[in-house]
């Protein structure tokens, strides 16, 4: 399967009116899960690399709600990167795919929503480990 089939680009509607800008997220809505835990990333300069991991069982909504950062997405066949660059932006990710997170501008807050509690035992955190899992050949 292609990359580009497997992460989804969300755009949230803007309710907001003279009064300032108003973005709404909701579990099994806007995004396709139920949102179990949500935690924000910020203070990260351009030169930190964040994520370096994939997931077997959670799923992620990514959201710049300020600033910006890039996130690699690979699936150990090929990968992309995509810009988070607006508030009304969202990047889905679905389980098994490897992430990395970076190039953060000095205001970046990357709200991250997911669909599982924590558990550091579903996290591979070894590329190589990755790849053996996912059948995948690609180097970095």
């Amino acid at each position: 399967m292609s990359i580009k089939d497997q992460y989804k680009i969300l755009e949230f509607g803007d309710l907001g009116d003279e009064r300032g800008k108003l973005v709404v997220v909701e579990g099994a809505m806007d995004i396709p899960f139920e949102i179990k835990r949500v935690f924000y990333i910020y203070g990260s300069d351009s030169s930190i690399i964040r994520g370096q991991h994939a997931n077997r069982n959670s799923e992620f909504v990514l959201i710049n709600v300020s600033g910006s950062s890039k996130v690699r997405v690979d699936n150990g066949f090929e990968e992309e990167i995509i810009e988070l660059n607006r508030p009304r932006m969202g990047l889905y990710i679905p389980t098994m795919v490897w992430k990395d997170m970076y190039d953060f501008s000095a205001d970046s807050v990357l709200l991250v929503l997911t669909n599982t509690h924590y558990d550091g035992g579903e996290y591979i955190r070894d590329y190589d480990e990755y790849l053996k899992e996912v059948g995948g050949s690609r180097r970095r």
